[in-house]
């Protein structure tokens, strides 16, 4: 588990007006934190340190500690809104984390083992991965950055399934609790579509075309005969 820390204010100045001037100011970023027993909390959180966390991955899967006003609070990051054309973060929301009580994330799902596969060095398989993040749950200190499957040993036309991957111990994947049938499919190798040449193509369209000239030169000859 990765280990982030931000500083953060209680926001007293609230409303639209507020939070646009704040965003004006360009030093923090309007926010929120929530849940457990305490009421909804707005903050505002240094823009630099935060934007800096924001290109990493796995900043999103991670217990990160918030210094509000220098007493600190473990959150996890839980919805972030954007500006709709610019490269700003306009409100964040935080929630609030109990290390005895398990929390429920999406993780970002890696698929390793390109270089190995058989399926695509050997018989031109080609990759495709069908899921890009797994929910979970599992306390707060089990919080894994990613979860990882392996397609090395992935025969051509096979499927890999939510249950191929490893989690670590004390992490469950949510949809395996709700039956089998939630099992779902997660990667597949299959065979590389062949990319036909101009020339290929244009020698499939010749028969084509040498018809319907055929036609053509049957159509006027019974029109002579009449």
């Amino acid at each position: 588990m990765s280990d982030y820390t931000l500083t953060a204010s209680v926001r007293n100045d609230l409303g639209k007006g507020a939070s646009r001037r704040l965003r004006r100011a360009n030093e923090q970023v309007p926010a929120i934190i929530y849940g457990g027993t305490q009421a909804p909390q707005p903050i505002s959180v240094d823009k630099t340190s935060f934007y800096k966390a924001l290109e990493d991955e796995a900043f999103f899967s991670s217990v990160i500690t918030l210094k509000v006003d220098g007493k600190p609070l473990q959150v996890v990051v839980r919805d972030l809104q954007r500006h709709p054309f610019k490269p700003l973060v306009t409100h964040a929301d935080f929630l609030r984390v109990d290390a005895t009580h398990e929390i429920t994330m999406r993780v970002p799902l890696h698929v390793v083992g390109q270089d190995e596969s058989k399926a695509i060095k050997e018989e031109d398989g080609e990759l495709h991965q069908l899921a890009t993040e797994v929910e979970i749950s599992c306390l707060p200190k089990d919080l894994p950055d990613y979860l990882e499957v392996s397609i090395a040993d992935l025969e051509l036309g096979a499927t890999l399934h939510l249950s191929d991957i490893q989690v670590p111990a004390g992490v469950t994947v949510v949809e395996l609790t709700h039956g089998e049938d939630h099992d779902q499919a997660i990667a597949n190798v299959t065979k590389a579509k062949v990319l036909k040449t101009e020339e290929e193509e244009a020698e499939e369209a010749a028969p084509a075309a040498d018809t319907s000239a055929e036609s053509a030169e049957d159509e006027g000859k019974e029109g002579d005969k009449e």
